[in-house]
C-alpha cells in the first residue's frame, strides 16, 4: 500500500518535492499527481512529468497535497486547499497564505511537530529563512530561554524563483563577455550580479520588509514565544542556491558558546543539525595561509553536497562579549530543500510515524 500524493506547483520547490519523495523512499501508492495553472509536460526530478490543470476532481482519493511553486503558487492554497480537504486530503502548504492563522499550525518537524494532530487538515510550512534559524535556535531556547535575536540573512536568488536564477546566470554571462549587464526591475530592484540587495519582498510602513516581518512573526509562533524580540535584516546575495544567516542570540539564563556547541552537536537535543566549528581541517590553513589557529565553518557551497542538502549547518559559534548571556551563530541551509521541499515532506513523514493513515502505510 502507500499514500496517494498530489503536488500543486511546478517551480523549483515542486521539483525538489518530487526529488525528496523519491530520494527518501516516501511510501507512494502511485506516481504523484502534479497540478499547475495549465496542463503541460515538464521535466521535474530529472523525469518528464505530465502536469494537469488544477481541477476539483483531481483531489478525489488523494491522501496528502503539497502546495509548492513560488510561495505556494501565491494563492493556490487559498483557492484549492478547502477543495482538497473536503475531498479527504491533508494539505501541507509551502506558501505564506495561512502561516499566521491562529488555527493553522506553522510547523518545523524538528521543533514543534506536536502542533499537528489527526484533526489538523491544513498545515503551514514557514518561510525558508525562518526554518533554518529556528532549527538552530530552538534547542538553545529550550536550554536557556531566548530573550532577543538579531539576525542578518544572506539569501540566494532561488528564494525568489526560477526567473531570478535565470537572471543571475544571464548577468554573469554578460559580465564575462564584457557586455552591459541587464536586469528586470520586476525581479530585483537592481542587478544582483556582484552586488548585495538589502531588500526582499515589499517594504512596510515600519521600514522593514515583509520578508523580515515573516521572520519576526513566524519565529514567535513556532517557538510559542509571542514576546520574543526578533530584529532582522534580509539581504539578497548573488548565490544561486542556499541561504546563510548571521544570528546573535541573547538568553534569559546563562549559556556559553561551549555549552551551545555541545547542545547543537547532540543529535538527540538538536536533530537535523550538523555543527561545522572548531579547528580548521583545511591543510592549506597552515601550509599556505600560515594560519594554524584558523577555524572551520559552513558556507552555501556546502549545502550543495548530497550529505548536507536536507540539514542545517551551524558554525562560528562564539560568545558575544558585549552583553551577558549571548552568543553568535552562523547558520546555512538549502532554501529549496530544508527551507521548503524537505520540510513539507518531513512533516508528512512524521504524520505517517504517528499513524495518521492507518492501514495504508
Amino acid at each position: 500500500m502507500g499514500l496517494n500524493v498530489a503536488i500543486v506547483g511546478v517551480g523549483p520547490v515542486g521539483d525538489r518535492i518530487l526529488r525528496c519523495l523519491k530520494e527518501r523512499s516516501f511510501p507512494l501508492a502511485a506516481q504523484p499527481v502534479v497540478m499547475a495553472t495549465t496542463a503541460r509536460t515538464e521535466v521535474l526530478g530529472d523525469e518528464e512529468v505530465q502536469v494537469h490543470k488544477t481541477a476539483p476532481e483531481l483531489f478525489e482519493g488523494i491522501d496528502v497535497v503539497f502546495f509548492a511553486g513560488r510561495e505556494g503558487a501565491k494563492g493556490a492554497s487559498r483557492e484549492w486547499a478547502d477543495v482538497a480537504i473536503k475531498a479527504g486530503a491533508y494539505c501541507i502548504d509551502n506558501g505564506s497564505d495561512f502561516r499566521m492563522y491562529p488555527d493553522v499550525p506553522l510547523v518545523v518537524p524538528e521543533v514543534n511537530m506536536d502542533a499537528v494532530t489527526p484533526n489538523t487538515k491544513l498545515i503551514a510550512s514557514p518561510n525558508c529563512s525562518t526554518i533554518q534559524m529556528v532549527v538552530a535556535v530552538a534547542p538553545l531556547h529550550r536550554a536557556a530561554g531566548i530573550k532577543r535575536i538579531v539576525v542578518s540573512t544572506y539569501q540566494s536568488v532561488s528564494g525568489w524563483g526560477l526567473k531570478a536564477m535565470e537572471e543571475l546566470e544571464q548577468q554573469l554571462c554578460c559580465l564575462a563577455r564584457g557586455e552591459e549587464v541587464p536586469f528586470d526591475p520586476c525581479v530585483f530592484t537592481r542587478r544582483i550580479c556582484l552586488d548585495c540587495i538589502p531588500h526582499i519582498d515589499r517594504f512596510t510602513a515600519s521600514g522593514y520588509t515583509k520578508e523580515e516581518l515573516k521572520m519576526v512573526n513566524e519565529t514567535r509562533k513556532i517557538l510559542d514565544s509571542p514576546e520574543m524580540q526578533v530584529s532582522p535584516t534580509a539581504v539578497r546575495v548573488p548565490v544561486m542556491i542556499g541561504h546563510a544567516e548571521s544570528v546573535n542570540v541573547e538568553f534569559r539564563r546563562p549559556l556559553s558558546a561551549a555549552e551551545a556547541r555541545a547542545i547543537l552537536s547532540d543529535p538527540v537535543q538538536s536533530p537535523g543539525i550538523v555543527v561545522m566549528d572548531g579547528p580548521a581541517v583545511d591543510p592549506h590553513a597552515t601550509a599556505s595561509r600560515k594560519a594554524p589557529d584558523e577555524l572551520q565553518y559552513p558556507t552555501q557551497v556546502d549545502i550543495l553536497q548530497d550529505e548536507y542538502k536536507d540539514l542545517v549547518l551551524v558554525g562560528r559559534i562564539r560568545d558575544d562579549e558585549t552583553v551577558d548571556h549571548a552568543i553568535n551563530l552562523w547558520v546555512v541551509a538549502d532554501n529549496l530543500r530544508k527551507g521548503a521541499a524537505t520540510n513539507v515532506v518531513q512533516i508528512a513523514e512524521k504524520m505517517i510515524e504517528r499513524g495518521f493513515w492507518p492501514g495504508k502505510v
